[in-house]
């Protein structure tokens, strides 16, 4: 299964390193040297990281043979994407792959058939699980313990308890 694991940003200095956007909760092991990832578009890659730093806060990427800046800005909004073994489970047991949520039935602590997630959206502040509801429209659900407090892989769902407001009015079609 392939997974995108960062986008690539802008050029950093002269000597081919660029700037990249995580979308992983694992770089460390996704994006080490020696990696070799796919690309979107495909025509890019495959990119074999060459070495990688963190610098003020943004992981910096060389990739092997783009060593000046007009060949990292030319990389610039490509995907980077690992393939992972769908099997294959986080270390933290609090953590999850999107396929592995994606499909899980929502239901309330009591028991409430919600829907079935539909997607998992990764933004700066927190991660959002879209909820295809089954009457119809999608409620987005903050992806934090206090509203998700169980994901039960087994039983193929998530309990939420949403604070009063969160699937009212706005937030169906």
């Amino acid at each position: 299964m392939q997974v995108v694991v960062a986008r690539i940003g802008r050029a950093h200095g002269i000597k081919g390193e660029v700037t990249v956007e995580v979308r992983t909760d694992e770089p460390e092991l996704r994006l080490a040297p020696g990696a070799e990832l796919a690309t979107d578009p495909a025509g890019t890659g495959p990119l074999t990281i060459e070495s990688g730093r963190v610098h003020s806060g943004r992981l910096l990427l060389r990739f092997a043979g783009v060593h000046d800046r007009t060949a990292a800005e030319a990389l610039r909004n490509t995907l980077l994407i690992a393939e992972v073994d769908p099997a294959e489970l986080p270390d933290d047991p609090e953590e999850f792959y999107d396929h592995q949520l994606v499909g899980l039935d929502v239901v309330t602590a009591d028991g409430t058939a919600l829907g079935s997630i539909a997607e998992v959206a990764h933004l700066p502040g927190q991660d959002l699980l879209i909820v295809a509801r089954t009457g119809g429209g999608e409620a987005l659900i903050p992806f934090v313990s206090e509203i998700v407090p169980d994901i039960d892989l087994d039983a193929g769902r998530a309990v939420v308890n949403p604070p009063p407001g969160l699937l009212d009015g706005g937030d169906e079609t």
